[in-house]
């Protein structure tokens, strides 16, 4: 009898934690946000080096508005 009281418990843990939601818009919003700036830096490059620049350039954008946006505030 205490092995089912046991095994429920364990059942009743495993319930309450796939409840757990976590949201994950950031990684869309993200995703979004670096197509855009690929499709941006592609199309004002003047050669293909310059668009593979581009490219590189819109996976790390947050970095740049980071800098800025610190370089801005005196930080």
């Amino acid at each position: 009898m205490a092995t089912n009281k046991k095994a429920n418990t364990k059942t009743k843990d495993t319930k309450l934690s796939c409840k757990t939601y976590t949201g994950n818009c950031g990684g869309c919003a993200y995703f979004l946000a670096a197509l855009g700036a690929a499709i941006y830096y592609i199309s004002t490059a003047t050669g293909f080096w310059m668009g593979v620049l581009g490219v590189l350039k819109a996976l790390v954008w947050p970095a740049f508005l980071m800098f800025e946006l610190f370089k801005f505030l005196g930080m």
